[in-house]
């Protein structure tokens, strides 16, 4: 047995923690980029309360709050311009996924000022970025605890990740607290991509021991403490639990990657804008129906899955996963998102170009043929 884990990120984690913002940002600059969205964390006031804490700590925030779901390159482009031109010394992300993805992103663009898309498809490398912080607001994509961020080229739609460990997180702080404000709809839609991490990450071809721990206990919290947050905001314990589960799925990617579902979604997203978590609800249990019927496709994985789902097999963890996806109300298929039977060749072929380590990392190695027909499937 051989294997590597590596994986240096600060993670400050429990209910009341965001008032370490401040004494953690401190520690590595005096004017801080703030990176978040357009609308929620002004809305709950967590906005407010972040500038609060770092101004008490003697840091000046610049605030830069134009990035949307499935965050630009050109986004990245325009937050980087602005912490250069105001001297931004450290990045503060607080948000969702897309947002901690831009801030980490913006971070390395500032410091690496020519095409990012060159590191993305690993043309160039760098190990350079202003120090980040982190503080997630959903329990979804994990990004407080690995060094990816999934960008979307609006002149492509090549929609693939910026990967290096110069954007791992000086400190992430994880405050279930602040998840509580989610709409169910967007609950739903994040905890399944956490759910999805770790799943992903047991069945990948790359994964080791250190990975498949983490990842085993993701999934056995995302499938018992999902439903039960989605049912009731006010269940803390649930809250605790479902973020960890989500902090878990995003540092065993980290270490051994995604598979076939999350390869598969990101080109539809990539082209038509569709939430993240139901593209991944709609692709998920075809993949592994189409995995589980395959000699090659690691039944005894799948049967791990499912027992940790309530299920008994291989054969009906799909229908564990169907079951989840009703009590989170998030059944849904392509063609409901907008996609359509004329996008199926594109996407195909571009999945190949942007998820080809995803793709090698699924227990059956699909080609282009088997791409298009579970595409077809998911419609």
């Amino acid at each position: 047995m051989k294997f590597q884990y590596c994986l240096p990120v600060n993670l400050i984690f429990g209910r009341g923690q965001i008032n370490q913002v401040g004494i953690q940002t401190a520690k590595y600059g005096k004017r801080a980029l703030v990176v978040t969205g357009r609308n929620s964390t002004k809305k709950t006031g967590l906005l407010e309360r972040t500038l609060a804490f770092l101004r008490a700590e003697g840091i000046e925030p610049i605030l830069f709050d134009k990035v949307g779901q499935n965050p630009l390159t050109d986004t990245v482009y325009e937050g980087a311009g602005m912490a250069a031109a105001n001297g931004c010394d450290v990045v503060v992300g607080l948000g969702g996924g897309s947002i901690m993805d831009a801030a980490k992103a913006i971070a390395f663009a500032a410091e690496n000022n020519d095409d990012i898309n060159d590191y993305i498809f690993g043309k160039k490398t760098s190990e350079k970025a202003l120090p980040i912080i982190l503080v997630p607001t959903t329990c979804g994509t994990g990004s407080e605890g690995n060094g990816f961020a999934v960008l979307t080229n609006p002149v492509t739609k090549d929609k693939k990740s910026l990967r290096c460990n110069a954007i791992i997180a000086k400190a992430s702080i994880i405050d279930p607290e602040l998840m509580t404000t989610m709409p169910k709809a967007i609950l739903a839609s994040v905890g399944f991509d956490a759910l999805c991490h770790n799943m992903e990450a047991y069945l990948s071809a790359i994964s080791q021991p250190m990975t498949d721990m983490m990842a085993l206990e993701g999934i056995r919290l995302a499938a018992k403490y999902l439903p039960r947050v989605y049912d009731d905001a006010a269940d803390m314990e649930a809250w605790d639990y479902m973020t960890w589960a989500s902090t878990l799925g995003g540092m065993v990617i980290n270490t051994v990657g995604v598979t076939a579902p999350h390869g598969m979604e990101h080109p539809a997203s990539g082209l038509r804008g569709i939430v993240h978590g139901r593209g991944l609800a709609a692709l998920t249990p075809v993949i592994y129906e189409e995995s589980i019927n395959d000699p090659r496709g690691c039944p005894e994985k799948f049967a791990v899955i499912s027992r940790l789902m309530g299920g008994h097999d291989a054969h009906d963890c799909v229908a564990k996963i169907r079951e989840l996806l009703e009590k989170i109300e998030l059944t849904a298929s392509l063609g409901e998102q907008g996609i359509k039977e004329a996008d199926v060749d594109w996407m195909a072929q571009n999945c190949l170009k942007v998820s080809a380590a995803g793709i090698a990392n699924h227990p059956v190695k699909f080609g282009l043929d088997d791409l298009k027909r579970i595409y077809l499937k998911a419609l």
